[in-house]
Parts: structure tokens; C-alpha cells; sequence
């Protein structure tokens, strides 16, 4: 079997520099990974993908309370994935790594409804 072809998925060939890229950058990516891995940290960023929301606004879309949603938001704000702006006494959270509306795509098509 060619480098980089995966038997399970013998339609996609990867092209060996594109995985040796990964191979290299392994840490990051596992990290970036870590960080998309808990379901309450990925809804928020799904969320956002539509653009900035509100702590609140977020507390209400995951029906969570605001210690939860603010802690999550911490640790997307510690790695880099998302940027706060406050307006008055609200905070608004955006996404910031561009990786992240790439990712979501990805997994919107992997694990969104089967049409």
C-alpha cells in the first residue's frame, strides 16, 4: 500500500510531506485537539461559529450555568482558540484561530446528519 493510504479509506491518499508535516507539528496538533475534546468547549465553539456571543448568550444555548460556561471559556481563551471584547458589562467571546471554523466544518461533515 502506497505511503500515506489508509486501508480503511483506500479513496484518500496523503500525500507523505502533508504527513510528515503533521508528524512534526504532532504536539500542537494534539493539543489543539485536547482542547476541541470536551463536549461543552466544542458547543461553545460551534456556537461561535456563527459569530461573537455573549456569556449569557452562551449560558442560554448550553442551558449551563455560568461558572461551567466561563471555565470552558478560560481554557479556550488560554490556547488560543478564542478572543474576549467587553462591551460595557458584557463580554463577548469570538473565535480567534482560524483552525477552529476549519475543524468544525470537518466534523460538522464527519458526524453532522446523514442526508
Amino acid at each position: 500500500m502506497p505511503l500515506g493510504q489508509n486501508e480503511d479509506m483506500p479513496d484518500i491518499l496523503y500525500p507523505a510531506h502533508e504527513v510528515q508535516g503533521l508528524v512534526m507539528q504532532a504536539n500542537e496538533a494534539a493539543n489543539f485537539l485536547k482542547a476541541l475534546g470536551h463536549d461543552g468547549r466544542l458547543t461553545i465553539l460551534c456556537h461561535l461559529r456563527s459569530g461573537p456571543k455573549s456569556v449569557t448568550e452562551l449560558e442560554n444555548l448550553l442551558s449551563s450555568r455560568q461558572a461551567v460556561v466561563s471555565q470552558q471559556l478560560a481554557r479556550l481563551r488560554l490556547e488560543g482558540l478564542v478572543s474576549a471584547r467587553r462591551e460595557g458589562q458584557a463580554i463577548f467571546y469570538s473565535i480567534l484561530d482560524p483552525k477552529v471554523g476549519e475543524t468544525i466544518a470537518l466534523l460538522a461533515r464527519l458526524f453532522g446528519p446523514r442526508g
